[in-house]
């Protein structure tokens, strides 16, 4: 069965290149970078001095050059970042955007031969790169590809992949986590395989560490199902009480930041007079 290939047109792509490019994003970045040199994709955030998020990217290499799968809309402020803590660094850092396409492909494993790969490991296809996606297994492939280059999928609904990405927790981006607001732990970046904690230090990683020793996440991204439309920051109650906030949401599903010790199995919930309810992830 040949799978659907459903465009992620929100997604934009830096392309760094340089002597010095993995060490750069080393010190910048949640996750270990390493991984890229030995054909594997890591997801990961850059963060304030304080631990809050600023931008969620897919890393990896082609041919010498580390690409960065991120928020189209938000690119040229990714890149203005980056370009501040380059220094001396030997790196170019350009918008590819217009060269690649970034698209999920659920069911895709077997058809690029990596239905027995580990997560994050490419396989190329034709001009660009197929990946098992490496947050969770769920997702199937994630394809960068050249944008003149025909992938000779049919094209399936984003209306899907939005649906998958409700019921594995997964945030896209300021989408769900409000720039300079949200904390990776609380955004499930742990268990997405999106911080690691025995590299060296980067930017925020004293909040993230602390928090994460101490046990000290209140609040956590929860996939909720709805009753009706809910706009983004919409307060949560149960029983009259706040317990958190809506993030984004599409036909019936969504993501809701809500408190842990404030939200029992069975609560009833509501927002803005709209039930809500939690799924199991």
């Amino acid at each position: 069965m040949i799978p659907a290939c459903i465009p992620l047109s929100h997604r934009g792509v830096l392309a760094l290149s340089g002597e010095d490019v993995h060490g750069f994003l080393q010190g910048l970045l949640s996750n270990d970078i390493e991984p890229v040199r030995n054909g594997r994709a890591v997801y990961a955030a850059l963060l304030t001095p304080q631990g809050k998020f600023l931008h969620d990217v897919f890393a990896l290499e082609r041919e010498g050059t580390v690409y960065l799968d991120c928020e189209a809309d938000r690119l040229d402020d990714l890149a203005k970042r980056l370009k501040r803590y380059r220094l001396r660094a030997k790196i170019a850092i350009e918008d590819a955007s217009e060269a690649w396409t970034v698209e999920a492909v659920p069911h895709g494993a077997a058809h690029f031969g990596l239905s027995e790969a580990g997560p994050g490991q490419t396989a190329r296809r034709g001009g660009g790169i197929a990946y098992i996606d490496p947050r969770d297994g769920g997702f199937g492939v994630r394809l960068m590809r050249p944008a003149d280059e025909p992938n000779g999928l049919p094209e399936g609904d984003f209306a899907d992949y939005e649906a998958l990405r409700y019921r594995l927790a997964a945030p896209d981006g300021s989408r769900d986590m409000p720039v300079g607001q949200a904390f990776l732990l609380e955004s499930n970046f742990e268990r997405l395989n999106g911080v690691d904690w025995e590299k060296g230090c980067y930017v925020g990683q004293e909040v993230t560490a602390r928090t994460h020793y101490r046990g000290a996440v209140r609040r956590q991204l929860t996939p909720v199902a709805l009753d009706g439309p809910v706009a983004p920051g919409t307060r949560i109650a149960a029983a009259g009480r706040p317990v958190g906030e809506m993030r984004s949401s599409l036909n019936g599903l969504g993501l809701a930041l809500l408190r842990l010790d404030r939200v029992g199995d069975g609560a009833e919930l509501e927002a803005d007079g709209t039930p809500l309810r939690v799924l199991e992830t």
